[in-house]
């Protein structure tokens, strides 16, 4: 079992930066590949970012790609996604998420392919 605690969300003006934590609970957060999603009012979840378990492998979404970094300290249990140059069409609710990796590399982009989730942190910008 994991729980996973969101922090870091806020309002931003565009073009700011804003970092988002996702602090995860249990001594095995090093065997999950740890994804962030978001969603926007009135609209399904999307993906936004991916990253392997040992952090060599990222994946990106084409919207954020260039702007958005995700990371992973794994002796803090923690994985990040710095946001830069944000924009009004970034305003969502954001969530981490837990997927069972099967090998170092493994990342995925499916939502269905998580296993845990938290419960979001808001992010707004404003034009």
């Amino acid at each position: 079992q994991v729980q996973l605690v969101e922090s870091g969300g806020g309002l931003v003006q565009a073009g700011g930066s804003l970092r988002l934590s996702c602090a995860a609970s249990g001594r095995t957060f090093s065997s999950y590949a740890m994804g962030w999603f978001r969603q926007a009012p009135g609209k399904g979840r999307e993906f936004v970012a991916a990253i392997s378990r040992s952090g060599g492998t990222t994946r990106y979404a084409d919207s954020v790609k260039g702007r958005f970094t995700i990371s992973r300290d794994n002796a803090k249990n923690t994985v990040y996604l710095q946001m830069t140059s944000l924009k009004p069409e970034d305003t969502a609710v954001y969530f981490c998420a837990a997927a069972i990796s099967p090998f170092t590399t493994y990342i995925t982009w499916s939502e269905g392919t998580y296993d845990y989730w938290g419960q979001g942190t808001q992010v707004t910008v404003s034009s």
